[in-house]
């Protein structure tokens, strides 16, 4: 199960959730502390800022960015959950999310898969550059960046509400 969260949850729903993985996505800057029941080799953070189109002084998301996700994902023995957090839980989070759903169940319609993402959070708004990027190292054909357009932007929320995500639907 994958559990998405914000920076401000991410211990609360380590605790609860038992989960033995942690992806942080993070600007620069950004501290996040890892939870004790999480160990260094079992978190991943990756630093970028929740863009789509480069602006001067901050990082866009990026082709390593995702292959370091992906690597980090396949690594997962899914024995416990894995937390997947961004500073508000709505953009880099839900995309992570996504994309490891995606890369860990290669048979799931994307579509399906973005509406399920939908019904779980409405404010989830996944980053477009991160689904772009993923769509095309997962050889989807731009079903995944259709899927999340048709899904829509989520509704307005400073901070999202933790929800899981099954791989497997």
């Amino acid at each position: 199960m994958i559990h998405v969260c914000s920076l401000s949850k991410v211990e609360e729903t380590v605790t609860k959730t038992g989960a033995g993985r942690l992806l942080s996505l993070l600007a620069a800057g950004t501290e996040v502390m890892r939870p004790a029941s999480i160990t260094r080799e079992n978190h991943l953070h990756l630093v970028m800022h929740d863009i789509a189109v480069a602006q001067e002084g901050m990082t866009m998301p990026g082709e390593e960015h995702v292959l370091n996700l992906l690597d980090f994902a396949r690594q997962w023995n899914r024995s416990r959950p894995l937390v997947v957090h961004c500073y508000a839980g709505i953009s880099r989070s839900t995309a992570s999310a996504y994309i490891i759903a995606a890369a860990l169940a290669p048979k799931r319609d994307e579509a399906e898969l973005a509406e399920t993402l939908r019904a779980l959070s409405p404010t989830a708004t996944p980053n477009p550059r991160l689904i772009a990027i993923a769509d095309t190292l997962l050889d989807r054909r731009g079903r995944m960046i259709e899927a999340i357009q048709a899904i829509g932007r989520g509704a307005d929320a400073f901070e999202g509400t933790p929800f899981a995500l099954g791989i497997d639907g």
